[in-house]
């Protein structure tokens, strides 16, 4: 990194004025390689040459290439939205948002040849074969024509027609009536066709327009007292409906549906798009990009660019995260498609579900990448929206006070990194100066000594686990406890986010506390479950803490009554014998040789 440049960008950035506008990137070619929009172009340019070091990997190469900057200043956002993604089309910068054409899609094949089949494939090809797509997923591609087939009786073997008429007996497929029996010779070629032609549609429009026209055309065969025609257009339309009700999502009043979800690793941002058609589930699109802004803004890059290039768009878009430039995003795209396109971020019910499942697929797409399960990442993405956070906590605090009939007040913290427990950065505190039980001191020591670790470490270099700032504390407790958390961050000037985790009178995880309200979280499994092992594990650790602790205090006091022994031989003489039991065991000669006592 060239430090003399940045600070000359740095320079530069500080005279930008702050109105919304657009920034260009060039590199040493003077060649555009990204470009931004900005509510305030000074306060986001500078951004870009503050504190470098702390960029993550992309940004900080993309920042490393930078020669120099271009800007230009608009009237309003939605103006620097516009030419934003006007610029973008027309340089194809390398580090903005790029959608690939068609890299890894897979078609629906429909072979040339007296009785074509339906299949699946994996890429276009040159023969004379018809190809419905691309579709991104391969596995509705697959689910589709297994669909197809299985509903419209056409055969999946491999025997060619009409040469291998009547050489074999139909397969079991024919049997169980999954397949007409074409192989037999007595199916003709047209009534063949009617059906390939009949799945096709099938494929093309879904269950709800082909349901639609068998209907009419088994009322047509029927007033024409064509009852074998009429059973075969029944007999379609029944397998279709047993189709349709196996593959049912969700019952929505729209015609068509998208649903984006996202979550957001280390260094990428993954995002999983559903295509809901018809009340079903037609496709899959799974998107990664790198981090070069916030969140918020890589999702409606995202947005725009694949909206704006889609050939069709659905009537509406499940989120599952609000957008602050959403109301600029419907603007644009209704001016260039000609029509509204309605974003919502649904909040409960089986529309929220929805963003669940799109998010769950995003985190089993990180999930590939990193060494965590979806569901974890699907957790701690999901606490992040109900919290309000601005990012998933990567690493949480959790604390509890234990005490045992007010002798023994302790205290214990356990941490959870990227969803799971670190028990090697876990804390145990014992209580000082404190003869009854007061759960708000106790809890107000704790923090304090964890803060003034935490100073102390940044000042002396040690790297114990203190030295690390959490993301989030989580305390165990209601109002109060969160309230005294609040106080001592505020003392220490240090803004971590504090919630209390409330039990119910069975003790068991019922939300938590925010400042002035309680959030319920049971309706959202994923998180909820994290906050029930939280919870658990942060009170387990403390009260085994406090049990061990009372217990020794016990048996020290009862070694002390013995005249001769204060704490501390006591405490030399459990060291040495390991129990209470041992020393009671032991004779004059074996305690005479302990460490630190006399005949």
């Amino acid at each position: 990194m060239d430090l003399q440049k940045t600070a000359e960008l740095r320079k530069k950035a500080n005279t930008l004025p702050m109105e919304p506008g657009v920034y260009l990137m060039r590199d040493r070619r003077g060649e555009i390689i990204y470009v931004g929009k900005a509510k305030k172009l000074k306060n986001r340019v500078t951004s870009y040459f503050r504190g470098v070091e702390r960029h993550l990997p992309k940004v900080y190469r993309m920042v490393e290439q930078v020669q120099d900057f271009d800007y230009i200043v608009t009237d309003s956002e939605f103006e620097a939205l516009v030419l934003e993604c006007s610029l973008i089309k027309l340089h194809s910068p390398k580090y903005n948002i790029l959608l690939k054409d068609d890299k890894g899609y897979h078609y629906v094949c429909v072979t040339r040849e007296e009785y074509p089949r339906i299949r699946l494939a994996l890429q276009k090809g040159s023969d004379d074969n018809e190809y419905i797509g691309p579709f991104i997923s391969s596995m509705v591609v697959k689910q589709t024509v297994e669909e197809a087939n299985r509903a419209f009786l056409l055969p999946t073997c491999r025997r060619r027609f009409p040469e291998d008429f009547g050489r074999e007996r139909p397969c079991l497929n024919y049997h169980i009536h999954q397949c007409m029996g074409v192989c037999s010779g007595k199916i003709s070629r047209e009534t063949y066709r009617e059906a390939l032609g009949e799945a096709l549609q099938f494929i093309r429009t879904g269950g709800a327009q082909s349901v639609e026209q068998l209907t009419a055309r088994m009322q047509e065969a029927a007033e024409a007292l064509d009852f074998e025609r009429a059973a075969r257009y029944r007999d379609r339309i029944s397998a279709i409906r047993r189709i349709t009700e196996q593959q049912k999502v969700i019952a929505f009043p729209h015609e068509s549906l998208d649903v984006v979800g996202s979550v957001q690793g280390e260094e990428k941002i993954y995002l999983s798009l559903l295509v809901l058609r018809e009340g079903r589930l037609r496709d899959k699109k799974d998107f990664s990009f790198d981090c070069m802004g916030e969140p918020e803004e890589i999702v409606t890059e995202f947005l725009l660019s694949y909206y704006m290039q889609a050939e069709a768009a659905p009537a509406e878009v499940f989120l599952d995260r609000d957008l602050p430039d959403l109301p600029l995003l419907q603007q644009l795209l209704r001016e260039h498609r000609g029509k509204k396109l309605q974003f919502t971020v649904p909040q409960r019910g089986e529309s929220r579900k929805l963003c669940e499942m799109a998010q769950n697929n995003a985190a089993q797409e990180l999930a590939r990448d990193s060494n965590r399960t979806g569901r974890e990442i699907a957790a701690l993405t999901e606490l992040a929206r109900l919290l309000g956070l601005p990012h998933p906590p990567e690493h949480i605090e959790a604390f509890d006070i234990s005490n045992i009939g007010g002798q023994t007040i302790v205290g214990g913290m356990t941490v959870f990194r990227q969803g799971r427990p670190e028990k090697r950065l876990y804390k145990k505190f014992t209580i000082r100066g404190q003869s009854a039980p007061d759960d708000y001191a106790a809890m107000e020591q704790m923090l304090t000594r964890r803060l003034t670790h935490y100073r102390e470490a940044a000042g002396n270099g040690k790297k114990d686990g203190f030295e690390i700032l959490p993301d989030l504390w989580l305390i165990d407790g209601g109002a109060g406890q969160a309230a005294v958390a609040r106080r001592v961050t505020e003392q220490f000037g240090l803004s971590i986010p504090v919630f209390g985790m409330v039990k119910d009178d069975r003790h068991r995880t019922r939300a938590i506390r925010a400042e002035n309200e309680e959030i319920a979280i049971r309706s959202n499994k994923a998180a909820f479950q994290l906050i029930t092992a939280i919870q658990d594990e942060t009170h387990r650790y403390a009260i085994t803490f406090s049990r061990k602790k009372h217990g020794r205090a016990g048996v020290g006091s009862a070694l002390t009554q013995v005249p001769g022994i204060g704490p501390q031989r006591a405490s030399g003489l459990l060291r040495h014998f390991k129990s209470m039991a041992a020393v009671r065991a032991a004779g004059v000669e074996e305690l005479a040789a302990a460490p630190g006592m006399t005949r």
